[in-house]
């Protein structure tokens, strides 16, 4: 079995910062400082072709005959080894850069007799409990320096292996094929339960198709990095026969040449050189030209592992399961949600209040427990525009993710088909939004998670006219009891501003009398319905009237989002609540009056905020305040 994920990157990757050393390639990072230093042959593995197959039942990634080096290892796997990692993890993306593969990348090129082989960064580790095994394999370069920006974000989840095929080496595509496949097959037989991931730049990616292709049986998961399935079509195509006529000394070049396999920066690599020069010169200067490209082309790229996270392929078992191999958002992934929000965040301005323990309500998440589990409970605004904002300021003021149940067709082809590469939907994977089931609801809770349940689902967020901040719930009381019997804390809370963003002027109603328009929405309801991603079909109300569709919406001079969240409600020691239902219901009830009353209290107070409106605001930032200290009403 083998699941694909096709053109990742942009470019090809390359990578940096050591020394070279004949048959050793293994960096050693200081954690004082960004040196890097190479140790002797046989300090830090590499599996050659000549002995992967004596080790295939016992061959470690890492064999160490160097003393220093061997207990610094044992030290650091002691202390850093961890189960799970918190959110906001240092995935240390963009503390190497493309700088740090020039140091190196005319030391590794050089020719040193030896067979491909495997070897580890030691920058990529180690890796958390039952990670997954992941190849790189290299492009036409064959350093197997490509992961150099994302090795240590990998090798927090993966054990990562790179190939390196030395620059005279000549061992044929076919034998390449086999020793990978000799890999993989040894790493299945040791963890026969767990994905090997294979990751395929450029040429590389040809020889991951090809392996996957011979070992139908085993379970990969193949990411192609551009491969070189078109290199009949390259720009290079011409400047190949002037590289067999090249001196030695200008086999260095070639790592860069044949990463630019895409074409537009040989372009533009090649706008300012004389064709009239001669061979040697024009090929050096082209170096130059890619070099200087480097920079702009990778150092401000995409993070491999957000998009694997992204798309929901990253798994420890057989199976993919959304709450046990869930990744948090690092701290380079926080950022970046950041800025591509920032828009967002400054047009909806929001206000976030709470409620202590006393009643009083306070600016800030204070009165929002920090231990889980906590189920945060409330109303869904239109399009669940209340989403971003209020899981991006939980984050940042608690250091805590909320972990969303979502309507499971937003996890299918049937959203993702429509998107383009980098999606609100990723993002909602990224950030833990989980399938709406009984079972992952119950994993959430039972692994003391922050969970964000909207009892409205679809049905509230996508309401009819007239409908705005009407809390429509089923009248089953779903969740108490599920709370109760892990003691979980329930905070009710209530949010407004829909009204202030936008204004509802085609619903459902209006759509469905549309012919085309109806049509095309009735259709994609029922493959959804065939597909089983319907959700409380089996109720009766309007609950059970969850159509799926984009309502029309007429953009308005932004105002501002208020969240109120309501006095924590306990349930731990409540085993009442799991046996009797109608107090379940009675707790359900007060529950959902608390969410109408909160937005009711913010429709109220919201008149009194003198920067309400995105002008006022902006103007008072501008001269007065950061994003944060925009004052709102006296609550």
């Amino acid at each position: 079995m083998a699941s694909l994920l096709h053109n990742f990157w942009a470019a090809p990757r390359f990578a940096p910062s050591l020394d070279y050393k004949p048959q050793c390639i293994a960096r050693f990072t200081c954690l004082a400082s960004r040196d890097s230093t190479f140790f002797p042959s046989d300090s830090i593995i590499v599996n050659g072709v000549s002995s992967i197959e004596e080790k295939e039942k016992s061959s470690p990634i890492v064999d160490v005959k160097n003393d220093y080096l061997a207990s610094a290892i044992k030290e650091k796997s002691k202390e850093d080894i961890q189960n799970k990692l918190d959110p906001l993890w240092d995935d240390g993306y963009g503390t190497q850069t493309v700088k740090d593969y020039l140091e190196i990348g005319l030391e590794i090129v050089k020719p040193d007799g030896g067979p491909p082989r495997w070897f580890t960064p030691i920058s990529a580790g180690p890796p958390l409990q039952d990670s997954p095994l992941l190849l790189f394999l290299p492009g036409m370069d064959g350093t197997g320096m490509g992961l150099v920006l994302h090795e240590k974000a990998l090798g927090k989840v993966f054990q990562v292996w790179c190939l390196h095929i030395p620059v005279y080496d000549r061992t044929p595509f076919d034998e390449l094929v086999k020793l990978v496949g000799r890999t993989v097959r040894m790493k299945h037989t040791s963890s026969p339960n767990k994905p090997i991931y294979l990751v395929g730049d450029s040429f590389g990616g040809c020889l991951a198709l090809a392996v996957a292709a011979h070992n139908p049986k085993i379970d990969l998961v193949v990411i192609l990095a551009n491969p070189a399935t078109s290199f009949g079509r390259t720009q290079l195509q011409p400047l190949l026969p002037l590289l067999k006529s090249l001196p030695d000394e200008f086999h260095v070049t070639v790592p860069y040449l044949l990463s630019f396999i895409m074409g537009d920066p040989m372009k533009m690599a090649m706008v300012n050189i004389d064709s009239m020069l001669p061979p040697g010169q024009i090929i050096q200067r082209l170096s130059d030209n890619l070099t200087d490209l480097l920079v702009h082309l990778y150092e401000d790229g995409i993070n491999l592992l957000s998009i694997i996270k992204a798309t929901g392929k990253y798994r420890r078992s057989k199976r993919h399961h959304y709450v046990m191999d869930f990744l948090p958002p690092s701290m380079s992934e926080f950022k970046n949600a950041i800025k591509d929000n920032r828009w967002f965040l400054n047009f909806t301005g929001p206000v976030m209040l709470s409620t202590m323990e006393n009643g009083k309500i306070v600016r800030g998440l204070a009165g929002v427990p920090c231990e889980g589990p906590v189920l945060l409970v409330g109303y869904h605004m239109l399009m669940g525009l209340e989403i971003v904002p209020l899981v991006q300021e939980y984050l940042r003021q608690r250091k805590i993710l909320l972990r969303g149940i979502a309507h499971p067709t937003l996890f299918t082809q049937l959203v993702e088909s429509q998107t383009n590469a980098t999606s609100f939907f990723d993002m909602l994977r990224l950030y833990g939004a989980t399938p709406v089931t009984a079972s992952n609801f119950f994993k959430l809770l039972a692994t003391k998670s922050h969970v964000l349940l909207y009892p409205g689902g679809a049905r509230e967020a996508l309401h009819r006219k007239g409908e705005e901040y009407k809390v429509i719930w089923p009248d089953q009381p779903e969740f108490i009891r599920m709370a109760a019997k892990f003691g979980a804390t329930i905070v009710p809370f209530g949010v407004v501003g829909e009204d202030d963003i936008a204004q509802l002027v085609l619903d459902y109603d209006d759509l469905k009398s549309i012919p085309i328009l109806g049509n095309q929405i009735k259709s994609e309801n029922e493959e959804a319905a065939s597909r089983g991603l319907t959700v409380r079909s089996d109720m009766d109300g309007e609950i059970a009237n969850q159509m799926l569709y984009i309502p029309g919406l007429l953009p308005k001079i932004p105002g501002r989002f208020y969240f109120l969240f309501g006095k924590p409600i306990h349930t731990k020691g409540r085993q009442d609540l799991v046996k009797d239902r109608e107090k379940a219901r009675e707790l359900y009830l007060q529950v959902k009056s608390e969410v109408q009353n909160n937005m009711n209290y913010l429709l109220k107070k919201r008149e009194e905020d003198p920067y309400r409106s995105v002008i006022d605001r902006t103007a008072y930032k501008a001269f007065s305040a950061t994003f944060d200290d925009v004052p709102t009403f006296d609550y």
